[in-house]
Order: C-alpha cells, then structure tokens, then sequence
C-alpha cells in the first residue's frame, strides 16, 4: 500500500506535467497567432494628396508638395544657380513599394545624379521642392503650379505634359517656334513620359488626313490614342476631344488630330519638326490655331 507522502508526489507530479502541457499550448497558440497578424506598413516617403481643382499630385511623407520642371524634358536636371535656390531637389533613398502611398507604383520611380547631388524622379521626370527665396513653402500648399508656365505638380494621370526645349530636326538642325533655322526653346505637349506630340498641317478640324487605315503610316507617325485624363492648369480641359480613326480613339486639340514621330527614339526629342520640310509636322502647342474646317 502507498504512502500518504507518495501519493502526493504522484499527483503533484501529474499537475506540474499538465500545467506544463497546458502552457506549451498556450505558448504555441500565441505564436501562431502573431504570425497571422498583418505587419505594419511604414508610413510613407511619397504619397498622392487630393486638391479639389487640381485633382491628386505627388507631396512627400510630411505633405509638401512635388513639382516637375518642363525644360527636364529629356529627363536631366536644368535647374542650376539661381533656380535651384528656389527649387531645391527632392530625394529619398532606398524607396521600395512600401514606402509609397495607395496608387503609386515603384515601377515609375528611379534616381539620378545632379551637380546638387542625386534626386529623384518620376516617370522620368525629376521632382522638385518650391522655396521661392530659398524658403520652402508650407505643407499642402501648392503655390509654384504653373509659376512661369513650365513649373507644375506632379501628378500620376497626366495624359498630356508640357516640355520646354530646342527644337532639334532629323536633318541636326535647330529650329525656332517658326520653323526658321535659329535657336530658342519652344513649350510644347508630351506625353506622360516626355514624348513629343505632333500635328499634321494639312489635316482639318476633328479630320485625321494622313493615317491611311492599312497600317503602313502606323509606324512613321502614329497616333496619339491615350484616354484623355489630367492636363497641366494652364491649359483648358475643353480644348480636347477625340476622333476615330482605323477603329481607334486619336487625340485632338483645338480639332488638330495629335500623333507621335516614330523615329523619335528616346524623351525629349522633337526630330519630326523637320520631316519632310519644317512645318508640315509642327509639335503640339497651347497656342495653336483652331484647326481649320
């Protein structure tokens, strides 16, 4: 028969095996639940802001507002001396996914190296602060849009863009606003990514009189069929439209059908200006003429 003393022992030590069971589990629960728990996002270094005329453009992780300069249409910085004082360069390192805000992608976002040191851009172009007289401007201000008609916000849904740059023909020759020899940098439209945007001289209001339907001008000069969605302030929303032409949608401004150059091979250049002659392909720009009926 067992003692007093050894059935105690006995039942103690079954308690202490099933409190340490029991524990084991406990442990093992909460492991397993931590693990199921969504980790936090950083807060962001970019994000989209909305503006109730201007719509969503890029600001830093404190709300300060970003800017694209229209003479970086080839992609490099421009603004040197005096204008980098008051547009000072915007960057941040290491940027992954993560530190972005909702609609951004990091896909659009890269670096380059300027004289001030590296910068960031975006879908090439590079982004800026504004801090007229050296002194930055307050958060969820937006007070440098449109400053000389070539400062803008930096948006994600810009269809149509304005570039500032000599006008360079496939001939190597320089081009003034006339289509005259001469040099001077002409604003014009670009795409989002700081392509150059054509008319046609001889086509007529909302009539596309170049594109043949059999897909062999397709190349040379295709058209620009983006859906329309934000424009720089400075120009007017109402001015565009589109047409159809070979069952697609083209682009129009003022009734002028807008096309690409495929032989401009990277951002920034404008070698259609001189294709066949000067003129007959002049680049898009705000103050055109309506085209004609």
């Amino acid at each position: 028969m067992k003692s007093t003393f050894e059935t105690f022992r006995n039942l103690t030590g079954t308690v202490i095996k099933t409190g340490a069971l029991a524990l084991l589990i406990v442990v093992a629960s909460c492991s397993k639940d931590d693990n199921n728990e969504e980790p936090v996002k950083p807060d962001p270094k970019v994000e989209l802001t909305i503006h109730p005329t201007l719509g969503n453009y890029l600001t830093d992780g404190d709300g300060n507002t970003l800017y694209y300069f229209s003479n970086d249409v080839a992609g490099a910085n421009t603004c040197t001396g005096g204008c980098a004082t008051n547009w000072p360069i915007f960057f941040e390192d290491a940027l992954t996914q993560d530190f972005l805000g909702e609609g951004l992608s990091l896909d659009d976002f890269a670096s380059i190296t300027t004289p001030a040191g590296k910068q960031t851009t975006y879908k090439g172009w590079p982004l800026y602060y504004y801090a007229p007289g050296g002194v930055r401007e307050a958060a969820n201000q937006q007070t440098g849009e449109a400053v000389g008609g070539v400062w803008f916000v930096a948006k994600p849904d810009y269809t149509i863009m304005i570039g500032r740059a000599q006008l360079v023909g496939q001939d190597g020759k320089n081009y003034n606003a006339n289509y005259e020899e001469g040099t001077g940098a002409v604003a014009y439209f670009t795409d989002a990514h700081g392509r150059t945007i054509y008319s046609f001289a001889f086509d007529k209001k909302d009539k596309n009189n170049y594109t043949n339907g059999d897909g062999s001008h397709d190349a040379v000069w295709p058209i620009y069929s983006e859906a329309l969605e934000g424009v720089p302030s400075t120009l007017d929303l109402n001015l565009f439209g589109t047409i159809t032409v070979s069952g697609a949608k083209q682009l129009t401004y003022k009734g002028w059908p807008l096309y690409y150059f495929g032989n401009d091979a990277k951002r920034g250049d404008n070698k259609g200006v001189s294709v066949p002659q000067p003129g007959v392909w002049p680049v898009a720009v705000k103050d055109a003429d309506e085209a004609p009926l």
